[in-house]
């Protein structure tokens, strides 16, 4: 059954031969009744069996023009159009990260993108990756998949996984790794805990049957991401922001409080960047970012931000060595959008980024340069957020995607009351 499933095309093919066989050969056994009374049987049979394995297969159809692009985009938000738990993705972002023109990680990236089709209707998508700057990194040979998404159908997880594995290795690859983006900054993970809460900006959401399609495929785990729901106190703990003031007297660090991002261009250049750029390198897949993928990500999140929520620690050089940032969760907003600024998208957008008080907020990110590391920095950050979240009103802080072995960051929260809610998982298979 399973083999007959999971290669419908070639059995369709092969029935409807016989089919057609056995219709010409009809006709010379009409003259014994017996013998074409079993052979009109059969012939019904194959007839059969051609529409029932016509209705399964799977066709896979390449992207290649900007109205297949728009229709594999839209695809994503319509398949979970019911889903209370998933936000909308932005139609002209999504475009734009997928285009090859428009997106800054094509100079170290190659991508092709499939949509899966049965009966003429869209059943799934599938973007695959090559980062090879990612590669030389890490010494692999790895074709990636990502903004894969797909109706509880085996034959279709499985056409959609062997065009991208087919693609790589046609590109001289030997592994397929997945999900993840093009690099650290887009979604990463397949949700395989936690389905039950609403997803941030900054995380994908899936339904819980992808998790048997990965296996039966025999695609197996490769890493784990945790995130933590934190429930800030009125007040911080007194050890904790005596800690901050230790660190920031030991290691001659001070907080730079900046109001926009005109004042932190001015100040600093890109150079925050830099300092991500570098603190994450031994993060997972990591790829060091170019200066146009910096000014990229730079002009799409920065703007949106209340600088509040953003921490420039400097040292005595006036050399920014680790920075914090944060945006109010407007997964609400998003989802009332339905992926699109007009007609009044933006001013639901817009409404939820201007208000003056937040019921959950998203943790973005926290980078200390590697020389910086250890001394407590993160604390420093914490301390300057926390009476942000009180001036707010926030009431539950979600980080991103942490490692699961990186057993520092995830202690940093250990002084808050707080829960693990969600795991991610991205796996890998040989080609």
């Amino acid at each position: 059954h399973n083999k007959l499933l999971l290669n419908g095309v070639a059995y369709y093919h092969y029935f409807k031969k016989l089919t057609s066989l056995c219709t010409k050969s009809a006709a010379k056994l009409q003259k014994n009744p017996d013998i074409f009374g079993i052979f009109e049987n059969y012939l019904y049979f194959c007839t059969q069996i051609c529409v029932f394995l016509k209705n399964m297969s799977v066709e896979i159809k390449k992207i290649t023009n900007r109205i297949d692009l728009l229709r594999f985009v839209k695809f994503g938000n319509e398949f979970y159009s019911n889903c209370e738990n998933f936000f909308f993705f932005f139609i002209l972002d999504e475009m734009a990260t997928l285009k090859t023109k428009k997106n800054r990680a094509v100079v170290v990236c190659a991508h092709v993108l499939y949509m899966a089709y049965k009966n003429g209707k869209a059943v799934g998508r599938i973007a695959g990756i090559i980062n090879h700057e990612a590669n030389r990194k890490w010494g692999v040979k790895h074709v990636r998949f990502g903004w894969m998404d797909f109706i509880d159908d085996l034959a279709v997880s499985k056409a959609l996984l062997d065009a991208v594995a087919e693609w790589g290795k046609s590109k001289g690859m030997d592994g397929l790794n997945g999900p993840v983006g093009f690099t650290d900054f887009d979604h990463q993970g397949l949700l395989i805990e936690g389905y039950e809460h609403l997803a941030p900006m900054a995380s994908l959401y899936n339904y819980p049957y992808y998790v048997k399609h990965m296996e039966a495929y025999g695609l197996t785990k490769e890493n784990d991401w945790i995130e933590i729901q934190i429930y800030p106190p009125q007040e911080l703990p007194e050890r904790f922001g005596r800690m901050a003031k230790i660190v920031e007297q030991r290691s001659n660090v001070r907080v730079d409080k900046v109001k926009n991002v005109k004042e932190l261009v001015r100040k600093y250049g890109i150079s925050y960047m830099d300092v991500i750029d570098v603190a994450y390198q031994k993060l997972y897949n990591f790829q060091a970012l170019t200066d146009r993928q910096k000014h990229h990500y730079c002009d799409m999140y920065f703007p949106l931000l209340n600088f509040d929520f953003v921490t420039v620690v400097v040292n005595e050089n006036n050399e920014v060595v680790g920075v914090g940032v944060g945006m109010p969760d407007v997964s609400n907003a998003l989802r009332k959008c339905k992926g699109k600024l007009f007609p009044l998208g933006w001013y639901h957008l817009l409404k939820a980024l201007k208000s003056k008080t937040y019921e959950a907020f998203d943790l973005l990110l926290i980078a200390v340069r590697p020389d910086y590391q250890d001394r407590g920095l993160n604390a420093v950050i914490i301390a300057d957020q926390h009476p942000y979240f009180v001036k707010y009103g926030i009431k539950r802080v979600e980080t991103t995607a942490i490692m699961e072995t990186n057993t520092k960051n995830l202690s940093h929260w250990e002084v808050f009351p707080h829960k693990y809610h969600k795991r991610r998982r991205a796996y890998i298979k040989a080609i």
